[in-house]
């Protein structure tokens, strides 16, 4: 039976955040997984249990508490399972450790076989050292907790600096993906794109072709960004992408989540940029932190967002006489299909998105698909 959350230690940390994604002042996939992440290590460092299924209840109660608070930021999910993985490893390997530790006793047939122990007293020192676990233990009901939670602190401690280094290990091999001379189309303002074309910059002469993303119109700051930097870059209307891309090279997209069959949700655009890329045999190349893989599939409309935007941007209502007549859609998202997507870059490399679900099972247990 799942804990009731106020009654799990560092609960008013856990609402603060549930406040802060209901109101989006959390902002960004990143932003999101690294404040979950940091909840999680408060609360596992409070928590008081005796086995196992006891914090895993409570980690799996925060971050069903978390996704409902913002279900549309995957990545809070994404971080939850992470944790709950690396929770399981770290606890499988204490307990193999220990039953090792509590096996090794010298023999006569060892010493025949081995000779002289002669580090003995070292090897029990450090045998000694080792965790000693031992759940439900009457005596001593904190016993398990107080053993098993620093190696718990350095697993959430992994999470946290792969979320720290996410955008410099995705863009370190970005000088082998873009070559002097090309051009390269990209839409929207991801941070992670932004730091792969930066660092290919360093290495390379080429042109970006920058689509201005309407009506959000991040495209802009992605240019001035850009331009910045030294890159040569170019600002176009997102009516201009067919036309324009019979001259480009290859299509780097950000993505907001990516899905267990290889598509991704991506920011308005990002379809029709795929689409018109796959109509002269561009490659598309899609750039994302592996926190952002996510266990489910494409539950939404075939082609249509996950989350919406405001309206009166596409048509305000000073247009009135219109605006009766017809119902205005916003989608702040586009859902890109496997197909339309050659590779996708990571912090553990590249892929294709057929690999997709071999990455989810080897960073998730199949139990935490559904929080």
């Amino acid at each position: 039976m799942a804990p009731e959350l106020h009654t799990i230690p560092g609960h008013r940390a856990v609402e603060t955040l549930v406040a802060k994604l209901r109101r989006r002042q959390v902002v960004g996939s990143r932003e999101a997984a690294l404040e979950t992440a940091l909840v999680l290590r408060q609360v596992v460092s409070k928590a008081r249990f005796t086995n196992i299924q006891q914090l895993i209840a409570v980690i799996r109660e925060v971050g069903r508490r978390l996704a409902e608070a913002q279900p549309k930021e995957h990545s809070v999910g994404n971080t939850v399972r992470r944790v709950l993985h690396n929770v399981r490893d770290e606890y499988n390997t204490a307990i193999k450790d220990s039953a090792a530790s509590s096996r090794n006793v010298y023999s006569i047939s060892k010493f025949v076989l081995q000779g002289q122990p002669r580090k003995h007293s070292a090897n029990a020192a450090k045998s000694d050292a080792r965790i000693t676990l031992k759940e439900n233990d009457p005596s001593d009901p904190d016993s398990f907790a107080r053993a098993l939670k620093p190696v718990l602190m350095e697993a959430i401690q992994d999470v946290l600096d792969e979320l720290e280094t996410v955008y410099d290990n995705v863009s370190k091999n970005a000088k082998d993906h873009i070559h002097s001379d090309e051009i390269i189309l990209t839409i929207g303002h991801s941070k992670t794109v932004e730091t792969f074309l930066k660092s290919a910059g360093h290495y390379r002469n080429y042109t970006v072709i920058v689509a201005e993303t309407a009506p959000s119109y991040q495209g802009h700051e992605m240019a001035r960004s850009l331009s910045a930097a030294g890159i040569s870059t170019f600002l176009v209307p997102d009516s201009s992408i067919f036309a324009i891309m019979s001259r480009v090279n290859k299509v780097i997209l950000g993505a907001h989540a990516i899905l267990a069959n290889g598509g991704l949700f991506g920011i308005t655009g990002s379809l029709l940029a795929a689409t018109a890329a796959r109509e002269h045999s561009t490659p598309v190349v899609v750039c994302a932190g592996q926190f952002k893989l996510t266990p489910l599939w494409n539950l939404y409309h075939e082609y249509g967002a996950l989350d919406f935007a405001d309206p009166s941007n596409v048509l305000g209502f000073e247009d009135g006489k219109l605006v009766e007549r017809v119902d205005v859609v916003n989608p702040y998202y586009d859902y890109v299909g496997p197909e339309l997507v050659d590779v996708f870059i990571t912090n553990d490399g590249d892929h294709p998105p057929s690999s997709v679900y071999r990455l989810i099972k080897e960073t998730y247990d199949d139990d935490d698909h559904e929080l």
